[in-house]
């Protein structure tokens, strides 16, 4: 009994790591995957077995349950921040390099990411080489309405790199987010840390009224805006603090006013900083008049635990959530990508906790992760892409998002698939009587780390993490057919049916 055992566990065996499916012919249903590996032998490519939905049961380990009868949020889109560092580099390469990588990056066909979220900054971030805002005077003047306004600096970068991305791809989403406002307006007249005085509330508003009308005057439309980058960080330079009281005031006496005097459709999200402070957003939704002018809260993983989303959710389901922001960097030249984690965080654990969106930060930065400012910026902020003149390098980042972005496209909706934890049921055939089958309730069922989406043209998407350092394979069932997949310890896989 125990040799015939054997010989059926070294079949099974065999059948597993021979092949990605237990049954690679006559399914009805074919997926086409995608795979990242830990030892960089594969960076998002494209798998050449075939892959099949099968009637076979047979198989170890819970399956993945894939059901797009329950759906969730709908999508945006994933990408990355735009910062006026990396549209400096980006501009600088020939005009036939850089349409190569923008189409890359942008186009939605076939062969390219599909990176379909845009993160502008509203005047310089960190990663700027020098700080300005669209209003900048000399010490002691002021500028009440606002004659000096003027995109003079992004003109040179980020509006004509905005502008051969629109040409791509013209229904990308774009994000504003400032970083501080002009240095007059502030408490401290600084650009670092300081607040917005109350006497410039009026004229702060405006100035966003006339940042969303003077791209739309360049060609490029403002989906969104939050209302300041990381409020509760002085640190950045530039950098300007925000207290809920203070916002509370501001969006409901003059921002959520302003936007709809002048017929601004943007959206306002709120907060735009880190999930341990979900009590930040919450507060101002609480309030009536704030809330009818704010579409949702955005987020960063700097701290806390993304949890704190769902949290949002659960106390307030009508409004929307982000994933406005993530450093996600690698060691130059390190021999492995560790990109199971942060898809495991970001791609899979951002959208299951309800964010429409996941943007990362900072699309480019050269060898040295430069530009930035000077005490306050971001030394060790790797772009997603690394370049120097037309040479691109292509980083952690730029994979943990493709794996997401060119399939699913925007106004596709999260799907229910099985998560750690979920009540599962395995059914067993009875070893003494053939044909009879039981079936068993698997409590807090050990999967590998998954989310699930249905397209718009009907496509189902699964994203699949293995940050285990053993498990080889997994199981997906869907819609009663069960497909057994190879995926190494470390790697990543998405997979389209």
């Amino acid at each position: 009994m125990k040799k015939c055992l054997l010989s059926i566990f070294i079949i099974a065996f065999a059948i597993i790591y021979t092949g990605n499916t237990f049954s690679q012919t006559g399914g009805k249903i074919q997926i086409e995957s995608w795979i990242t590996n830990p030892d960089r032998s594969v960076l998002f490519e494209k798998q050449s077995d075939s892959l099949f939905f099968t009637d076979n049961k047979h198989g170890w380990g819970t399956p993945i349950v894939v059901d797009d009868s329950q759906q969730f949020q709908s999508m945006d889109g994933f990408g990355f921040a735009l910062t006026g560092g990396s549209a400096g580099l980006i501009i600088k390469m020939t005009a036939a390099a850089r349409a190569k990588l923008l189409q890359e990056l942008f186009a939605t066909d076939n062969k390219n990411v599909g990176v379909s979220y845009i993160r502008l900054s509203i005047g310089a971030s960190d990663m700027n080489s020098f700080v300005f805002s669209y209003d900048d005077l000399k010490p002691g003047e002021t500028d009440n309405d606002l004659k000096k306004f003027s995109l003079s600096q992004d003109l040179k970068d980020v509006i004509p790199v905005m502008k051969e991305i629109l040409a791509i791809n013209p229904k990308i989403k774009i994000l504003g987010s400032p970083w501080s406002a002009p240095a007059w307006m502030k408490t401290n007249n600084d650009v670092r840390a300081g607040s917005l005085k109350k006497e410039c509330y009026a004229v702060y508003a405006q100035y966003f009224v006339k940042y969303i009308l003077a791209m739309k005057n360049e060609g490029i439309t403002i989906d969104a805006i939050t209302i300041q980058n990381e409020p509760l960080n002085s640190n950045n330079t530039p950098s300007m603090r925000w207290l809920v009281t203070e916002q509370d005031a501001f969006i409901k006496e003059n921002l959520g006013p302003a936007f709809k005097k002048a017929g601004i459709t943007a959206k306002i999200i709120l907060f735009d900083h880190n999930l341990d402070r979900p009590d930040y957003p919450l507060a101002l939704l609480s309030d009536p008049e704030v809330s009818k002018y704010v579409d949702g809260s955005g987020f960063h993983h700097y701290g806390g635990d993304l949890s704190a989303m769902n949290t949002v959710h659960l106390a307030r389901p009508d409004k929307n959530l982000y994933f406005t922001e993530q450093m996600v960097v690698e060691d130059p030249g390190s021999k492995p990508i560790e990109i199971a984690s942060q898809v495991k965080r970001l791609i899979i654990g951002a959208p299951r906790n309800w964010s429409k969106n996941v943007i990362l930060w900072n699309l480019a930065a050269d060898s040295l992760n430069d530009p930035h400012t000077d005490n306050g910026g971001c030394p060790m902020c790797q772009g997603a892409i690394t370049i120097g003149g037309d040479k691109v390098t292509r980083n952690i980042a730029y994979y943990t998002i493709a794996h997401a972005s060119k399939f699913v496209r925007p106004g596709s909706v999260r799907i229910m698939s099985t998560n750690t934890g979920d009540k599962t049921v395995s059914i067993t055939e009875d070893e003494e009587q053939h044909g009879v089958f039981r079936a068993t309730v698997v409590e807090n069922a050990q999967v590998l780390s998954n989310v699930a989406f249905k397209t718009p043209d009907g496509k189902i998407v699964l994203i699949v993490a293995n940050n285990t350092f053993t498990t080889d394979y997994f199981r997906v069932q869907y819609k009663g057919q069960t497909v057994s997949i190879r995926l190494g310890p470390g790697a990543v896989g998405t997979y389209v049916w």
